[in-house]
């Protein structure tokens, strides 16, 4: 049943992830920079608000109290910051398509991740796939004539994230790390909207309708967050690359679909050879899970 119940919470997550564009979108007039640094206060006050609400002031203190857990979640809250202001700045400013192919690689480096760092070991199946996946690349940086550098980056950053989560294991329930993660990220946040606001660079109008739609980042980033976490401690990495399907297809179609982004030859095939080798992935996902229930019976 835990299993079952991680699976359907990285899901949700995921889902959640794959309708980030079309919010971001809605705050295109303000900077990456800027609006990353509501997003992390906004997170922060958001995850206190629920701690209060569910009264988890203990689980906050013990979590505090553990020096090693802080440290881990600061670093962790670093990352996916990197990752949040990469991503955002991708959407605004004709990447969005990048971004899904960003999260489309993410499942490989999770599994690269897993035998280099976790002692995890990919099978051949896995091998073959991540092997597909790194022609592709080869693919896109050919046809591009450069470096897909925001695919990239989001890849690895939000790999980097994943790992640090999962050493983490059961030890940090969700609600307070993620309190943790964005405390270790807000003096940066508040400093730079201090610093705007001094220089009169700001964008969001105070007590305007733009400054509530900028707000809804704290709930809009903390909920599908809280449900990774909560998926990361219950399943494997490597069911966390398949379900991770789900946001960058959801991605791709806002990219293509309604952002309008272009999809010349190279990239289809870039993109089609990506596929491939995660259909691969699913496949021998499916074969194992199926091992797995014939040797329980």
């Amino acid at each position: 049943m835990a299993d079952r119940r991680g699976v359907w919470l990285g899901f949700l997550a995921y889902f959640v992830w794959g309708l980030f564009p079309l919010y971001f979108r809605l705050l295109i007039r303000s900077g990456a920079f800027e609006i990353v640094a509501y997003r992390i206060v906004c997170s922060l006050l958001f995850c206190l608000i629920a701690i209060a609400v569910t009264r988890n002031w203990r689980q906050l203190g013990r979590v505090l109290r553990h020096r090693r857990s802080v440290l881990v979640l600061a670093v962790a809250g670093l990352l996916v910051s990197a990752n949040w202001t990469l991503y955002v700045w991708g959407i605004n400013n004709g990447h969005a398509i990048d971004a899904s192919l960003g999260y489309f690689i993410n499942p490989l480096v999770n599994a690269v991740f897993g035998v280099l760092l976790l002692g995890e070991r990919m099978r051949r199946l896995q091998w073959l796939a991540f092997g597909i996946g790194t022609t592709a690349v080869v693919v896109l940086i050919v046809g591009y004539g450069q470096v897909p550098w925001v695919a990239l980056g989001l890849a690895l950053t939000f790999g980097s994230y994943g790992l640090t989560k999962k050493k983490l294991g059961t030890a940090v329930p969700p609600l307070p790390g993620l309190v943790v993660e964005t405390a270790a990220a807000t003096p940066f946040a508040l400093a730079y909207l201090l610093w705007l606001a001094s220089a009169g660079l700001g964008t969001v109008p105070q007590g305007s309708g733009y400054s509530l739609l900028i707000m809804l980042a704290g709930p809009v980033t903390a909920v599908p967050l809280l449900l990774f976490a909560a998926a990361a401690i219950r399943i494997p990495l490597s069911t966390l690359g398949i379900l991770q399907y789900v946001a960058p297809v959801g991605q791709f179609l806002i990219g293509w679909l309604v952002i309008g982004e272009q999809m010349p030859l190279e990239r289809w095939i870039g993109f089609g050879i990506i596929w491939v080798a995660l259909i691969i992935f699913v496949i021998d996902a499916l074969l194992a899970g199926q091992s797995r229930a014939a040797v329980s019976d």
